[in-house]
């Protein structure tokens, strides 16, 4: 079993939701009610799409690192600061 780091984005969407995307995958896009659940809703279109990528003998995206056993969560974070 092979683990893959994801570039993503979450952004707030107009219906109270979330849309997660990671563009380093053509269609890799997921939504959910919670920034938790658009990440998790994402992580099984990944799966799905680089599974059907392997099947089809199609190439992992180079941009995707090989990732060792250890989480790692990278983000931002808007501050707002009256001035």
């Amino acid at each position: 079993m092979t683990s893959y780091r994801l570039p993503i984005e979450v952004q707030p969407l107009e219906t109270e939701r979330y849309l997660a995307v990671c563009t380093a995958i053509q269609g890799c896009h997921a939504e959910g009610d919670t920034i938790a659940e658009a990440i998790e809703n994402l992580q099984d279109v990944a799966r799905q799409l680089l599974e059907l990528r392997l099947e089809d003998g199609l190439p992992i995206p180079p941009e995707l690192a090989q990732a060792d056993s250890q989480t790692v969560v990278r983000g931002e974070v808007l501050v707002t600061i009256a001035g």
